[in-house]
């Protein structure tokens, strides 16, 4: 049946909520905008008239579709160049979805995004849904087609999850802990801070910014240079950032330009934009709690980096902290 205007409407006014989802879900957004498409494909080929709760069949079909897809991405993943790191969403972007409360902020961070890599599908949907989202467990046991027990205990067990590897990640467990809100000043001044460090020539200012333990991590996808695997400790950390920030005519050829480095938030957390000519070339994203830094994650994958670059260009992300900074 051919869908009414109000049907299309309907659909229309639930797509930011299916794409925040999905993104939660899948760690990138460009697969989350399909999904959201694929559901209203679904919608369009659906009996409209017989569903009773659009908006739960939505969400239903949308989930469903995200599980199908986790099952492959674990299998592509283990073929990927490199490291895996979602996609980071600047400050702003409605795919970030809710961020009322602790709860909602911290299920997007880019922390927590990258621990979600390590639950089941199942694992992994009850948790966006009800974390994030608020779903009560007798809607997600009938999204997921489970008992409410079975969704309680599926919840139990992604949190647990969760909540461990930010212990283990963290810097004496500070990081287990909800992340506080960062506005754009405060953002600001951290990053300001990590550049004079970073910028200084010497390994020492940035040591005492890193936690004992902190680690680093690139997503470069096998098309942009990034290091193989995460390693840990300030000081090796420091010499990796030291190094990375030194300007080299090599880097600037590499990298087609000296980026301009801007400061803003990404998925709620302190982040370091480099620009160059209009361009999103990187994101870095600096997890940081009361002990200090704890993990500086870059993504330079420039598949990843689409939707950063559009957002750009239409979004006022003031002036850079620093100028030609290769």
């Amino acid at each position: 049946m051919a869908l009414t205007l109000t049907d299309v409407d309907r659909f229309e006014a639930a797509r930011p909520r299916l794409e925040a989802i999905a993104y939660r879900m899948l760690g990138s957004a460009s697969e989350a905008e399909d999904a959201a498409q694929e559901t209203y494909l679904r919608w369009q080929a659906a009996d409209v008239e017989r569903i009773e709760v659009p908006e739960a069949w939505l969400t239903k079909v949308l989930t469903n579709l995200c599980l199908n897809q986790l099952t492959s991405a674990h299998a592509r993943r283990e073929t990927y160049v490199g490291q895996w790191l979602p996609e980071p969403l600047l400050d702003g972007d409605p795919m970030l979805g809710p961020a009322e409360t602790a709860e909602q902020r911290e299920s997007v961070s880019y922390a927590v995004l990258v621990l979600l890599e390590r639950l089941s599908p199942n694992e992994r949907a009850v948790y966006v849904l009800r974390e994030a989202f608020a779903y009560s467990h007798r809607e997600i046991a009938a999204i997921l087609d489970l008992s409410e027990a079975a969704s309680q205990q599926i919840f139990h067990r992604a949190k647990k999850h969760v909540a461990q590897g930010r212990a283990q990640a963290a810097s004496g467990g500070a990081a287990g802990g909800s992340l506080a809100a960062i506005d754009e000043a405060a953002a600001r001044r951290v990053v300001e801070e990590f550049l004079a460090a970073a910028t200084s020539g010497e390994t020492g200012p940035l040591i005492r910014l890193l936690t004992s333990d902190a680690i680093a991590v690139g997503d470069g996808g096998g098309k942009v240079p990034a290091r193989a695997s995460a390693f840990g400790g300030a000081l090796a950390v420091a010499k990796f950032l030291r190094g990375l920030f030194k300007p080299a005519q090599a880097k600037r050829d590499l990298v087609g330009g000296s980026p301009d480095l801007y400061a803003t938030t990404a998925n709620g957390s302190p982040a370091i934009v480099a620009v160059i000519d209009g361009r999103v070339f990187g994101i870095m994203c600096l997890e940081r709690t009361r002990e200090g830094i704890v993990a500086v994650r870059s993504q330079v994958n420039p598949d990843k980096l689409e939707r950063a670059t559009e957002r750009w260009a239409t979004g006022d992300f003031g002036t850079p902290v620093l100028t030609e900074a290769l």
